[in-house]
């Protein structure tokens, strides 16, 4: 068997060869990286400036912190989502997402900026005691007056760490391989963050099993915080909202959001960063053909959700259809549906556009924009109505809320800060997961067939 492997130009590269390519990689950063974290970590800046502006409105004007809580569900679905595309296909122990599994992992890093930008959006949301409607046994049971706050925020708290822990336990081999090429106080910390690991059977039967454990707990704790989320911070507050499907859909826009994000930052790595010879077209076609589905089954829920209420027809029913869909938000519910399905459907059926590096990613830009359309479209509307007096139906349709000077610094600080931290990440955790791209030269063979070579890849099981 040959244990090389060829990369995308066609030199034959060993294990060392690997490892030696992608930790340099790692370590040199031109100065265009230097200005982008600079540029970033001002805009972040900007972001508590609009917080501060943001505060001098107070938390019990509910209505002024819908935004603030449409960049929360939108981390929350886009940057929280993304490590799902690392783990569900090494469940199913695809090669072709070795290449890209760690550029979704290091979206865990996110869930610290995500929970900084929770806990204001908790404060705001009005007290069981105000009379709003809840699922929460309140006032039968003794429980608490906040319990839908709690009860999220431990959620977003445990979905944050089993992140953070899934990311760790996936790369210590690569800590440990830093730790071997350092020196001074480099070495000292990636040794703590390596935990003596020497690459032993038992050492990687039980990272195997741990990442196996970590990656269900995190799609349960993904799946978990949407329900939570989507539900007492936004469904409870409109009068005649009740759609028992609505958290699932929340759920999945974070699946085909987080492929989406996942698509748009390999192809920076692809195309800035170095990495052709490990980000191919095969992480592209594999990915897209995900978004796709994903794309697909997003008009099955939205359209199950929309006919009981068009059908059915109640004044509380038409209310919200009024609200969400076809009253002040629908400019934004249209490029939601064209973005989130039209284009995806029409545009990907093609295979010479899915089949290829800059058409995944075009429709991905989509998607990542209908996302967020989407999510100011739900919160903002829903905090606009927290105040109302009926909790079966909405007597007055507000309308449409325009963001202020302190809303757009908070999105532009918000997101830069995701980026910032991501783009730091990289800069201890290498991008490109470095064990799993030696372990992948253990199934490679290349062999003749009649006139030409193909590649030949085993299962590990």
């Amino acid at each position: 068997m040959n244990n090389g492997a060829h990369n995308g130009h066609g030199a034959l590269m060993t294990p060392k060869a690997v490892e030696d390519d992608l930790l340099d990689k790692g370590r040199l950063r031109g100065s265009t990286f230097r200005i982008a974290v600079i540029v970033f970590a001002v805009l972040s800046v900007l972001g508590v400036v609009g917080f501060v502006i943001r505060l001098a409105d107070g938390f019990g004007n509910t209505p002024v912190w819908g935004y603030h809580a449409a960049l929360f569900a939108f981390i929350l679905t886009a940057a929280q989502g993304a490590p799902m595309v690392a783990i569900a296909p090494r469940i199913a122990n695809a090669h072709w997402r070795r290449s890209i599994s760690r550029v979704a992992e290091l979206f865990s890093l996110v869930g610290i900026v995500s929970f900084v930008i929770y806990i204001p959006v908790a404060w705001a949301l009005p007290s069981m005691e105000d009379g709003r409607r809840t699922l929460w046994f309140y006032g039968e049971l003794n429980m608490p007056a906040h319990m839908p706050e709690i009860t999220t925020t431990l959620v977003l708290l445990a979905l944050t760490v089993n992140g953070l822990w899934l990311l760790w336990v996936s790369a210590m081999p690569d800590f440990a391989m830093l730790r071997d090429r350092s020196t001074g106080k480099k070495k000292v910390w990636f040794s703590r963050l390596a935990r003596g690991w020497v690459g032993t059977s038992g050492q990687w039967n039980w990272q195997k099993h741990r990442l196996g454990i970590l990656g269900a707990f995190y799609f349960m704790m993904l799946v978990t915080a949407h329900f939570a989320f989507s539900l007492d911070f936004g469904m409870s507050l409109v009068p005649g909202w009740i759609d028992a499907l609505y958290p699932a859909t929340h759920a999945h826009n974070s699946l085909q959001a987080g492929v989406a994000i996942t698509l748009i930052t390999m192809y920076v790595l692809y195309r800035f960063g170095g990495y052709k010879d490990y980000i191919n077209l095969d992480q592209f076609w594999g990915l897209g053909k995900l978004l796709f589905s994903l794309s697909l089954l997003w008009f099955w829920f939205w359209f199950s959700s929309f006919i009981i209420f068009w059908f059915g027809a109640k004044p509380s029913e038409e209310a919200v259809l009024d609200l969400l869909f076809v009253g002040p938000y629908l400019p934004i519910f249209f490029i939601v549906f064209t973005f989130a399905f039209l284009v995806p459907l029409w545009a990907m059926i093609w295979n010479p556009l899915r089949k290829s590096v800059w058409g995944p990613v075009t429709i991905a830009c989509g998607v990542l924009i209908a996302t967020l359309f989407d999510r100011i479209r739900v919160y903002v509307a829903a905090f606009s109505v927290s105040e109302s007096t009926n909790k079966h139906l909405m007597v007055e349709i507000p309308g449409a809320v325009l963001p202020d000077v302190a809303d757009v610094l908070i999105w532009v600080g918000g997101i830069s800060a995701c980026i910032l931290i991501y783009m730091l990440g990289t800069r201890i955790i290498p991008p490109i997961n470095i064990w799993e791209q030696k372990e992948v030269l253990l199934y490679r063979i290349h062999k003749p067939f009649h006139r030409t070579e193909v590649q030949v890849l085993g299962k590990p099981e």
